[in-house]
């Protein structure tokens, strides 16, 4: 019998050791790491992280990389702010990501994963047109570092993300698939998404959440096992498709209940993976 690895994520940041601690503790085989701070791909800090990762044994499973620049996580002024899509956040954001990904090559992390942000559903849409080939010199200089490059869900419809992945027409491109994302933002059911995009899931953030409720804000993220996931036809569907993964619990909170909610999601994925 199959059984996933599971993992959390953690943030780059000075004190990397304690953050791997922290997994261990937690009783994590792996994890994902999260960046926001382009300052901290440095020759030091990948490797202070690589030697993290092989000191406590975790595994790193994707550098998530948090692109410069305003974002605003919202159906108004989401589309202009977030990721790749907004033409005036392009050139110092495609800087960044290739920055990410010499990071993670120093550090031996095998993929990249980022949100590209809402790619327009029209192939004709100029946003569109124009995203197409700097998507592809993402998925040239990653495989160039030997990575594959993982697009996060949740803003695109699962039709677009496939349809996108196509045109690039890269072997390297893989999805992170996150549940909830796409339940927080309106786009699929997530079981019924997998039938479009889940021959190219190579990561899962395993969160939990609800559709929205008006037009404007997102549906609301919820601890694991309360919101709308159907964690035990997900992860078995997931099998069926071949994913061999890890199930990245993520919850994005802070403090004591973040954990305690991190405690429980393990427990009920234990039971499931």
């Amino acid at each position: 019998m199959v059984r996933l690895k599971l993992g959390m994520i953690i943030p780059l940041r000075e004190d990397v050791e304690s953050e791997f601690r922290k997994v261990q503790n937690l009783g994590f085989p792996t994890c994902q790491v999260s960046c926001w701070n382009v300052d901290l791909y440095n020759d030091e800090m990948a490797k202070r992280l690589k030697s993290a990762s092989e000191d406590y044994d975790v595994e790193i499973t994707t550098l998530w990389a948090g692109l410069p620049g305003r974002y605003v996580w919202n159906f108004i002024e989401g589309p202009s702010t977030i990721g790749l899509v907004p033409p005036r956040w392009r050139r110092v954001r495609m800087k960044a990501l290739r920055k990410a990904s010499d990071f993670a090559r120093k550090v031996g992390v095998e993929s990249v994963t980022t949100h590209v942000g809402f790619i327009p559903e029209d192939p004709q849409d100029r946003k569109y047109v124009t995203l197409i080939p700097l998507l592809k010199e993402v998925a040239r200089f990653c495989g160039e570092n030997g990575q594959s490059f993982w697009f996060e869900t949740g803003q695109e419809t699962p039709v677009t993300l496939l349809r996108t992945i196509e045109d690039i027409g890269a072997e390297n491109l893989g999805v992170n698939f996150d549940p909830a994302n796409l339940l927080m933002y309106g786009k699929a059911n997530p079981i019924d998404a997998l039938d479009i995009i889940g021959t190219y899931v190579r990561g899962v953030h395993a969160k939990d959440g609800e559709y929205p409720t008006n037009g404007r804000e997102l549906g609301k993220e919820k601890p694991l096992g309360e919101g709308r996931v159907n964690y035990p036809v997900l992860i078995p569907k997931l099998k069926s498709l071949g994913y061999r993964g890890a199930l990245t619990i993520e919850r994005e909170i802070k403090g004591p209940q973040q954990i305690r909610d991190i405690k429980r999601a393990k427990k009920i994925l234990e039971a499931l993976c």
